[in-house]
C-alpha cells in the first residue's frame, strides 16, 4: 500500500510542469486571428442631391496575404461611382482603404462587402490564401436623406 501512495504522490516539479502545460494550452487556443476587420464610415444623414463619401478600411490579422474585392450594395439603385468594385492584395500590416463618392435622393441601406477571391496577378508572386470557413464579409449602415 505504501508503494502505491508513493506512486500517486506528485512532486512540486511535476505539479509546476502540469500547470505550465495547462496555461500554455489555454493561451494557444485563445490565439485566433481575425480574417477581416472592417471599418465602414458614411454620414448618418444627407440632403437631397448632396454628394456623399463612403469610406471602407479593411485589414487582416492573418500572416498570409489575400486577394480582396470590395464593393457596395444597396436596397435601392444608386448610380455612378457607387458601383465601382476594387480588387487589391490585402496583407497583415498593410490595410486597404476604399472611397466611393455618390449622390442619392432617398434613404438607403448600404452594405460594404468584401469578398476573398482567387485571382492571379493581384498579390506579389501570386502568393495568396483563401479562407476555408468564410470568404464574404459585410457591414450594413443606413444613410437617411432629408
Amino acid at each position: 500500500m505504501r508503494s502505491l501512495q508513493l506512486l500517486f504522490r506528485a512532486s512540486p516539479a511535476t505539479l509546476l510542469l502540469v500547470l505550465c502545460l495547462h496555461l500554455g494550452a489555454n493561451k494557444a487556443q485563445e490565439n485566433t486571428r481575425r480574417v477581416i476587420i472592417q471599418n465602414f464610415e458614411i454620414p448618418t444623414t444627407a440632403n437631397r442631391d448632396e454628394e456623399v463619401t463612403a469610406k471602407l478600411q479593411v485589414q487582416t490579422e492573418l500572416k498570409e496575404c489575400m486577394v480582396a474585392k470590395a464593393y457596395l450594395v444597396s436596397d435601392v439603385p444608386v448610380e455612378g461611382a457607387f458601383n465601382y468594385k476594387y480588387t487589391r492584395c490585402l496583407c497583415e500590416n498593410y490595410p486597404n482603404t476604399y472611397y466611393w463618392d455618390f449622390h442619392t435622393n432617398r434613404t438607403v441601406q448600404i452594405a460594404a462587402v468584401v469578398d476573398i477571391i482567387r485571382e492571379l496577378g493581384i498579390c506579389p508572386n501570386d502568393a495568396a490564401v483563401t479562407p476555408i470557413s468564410k470568404n464574404r464579409f459585410y457591414t450594413i449602415k443606413t444613410l437617411v436623406v432629408a
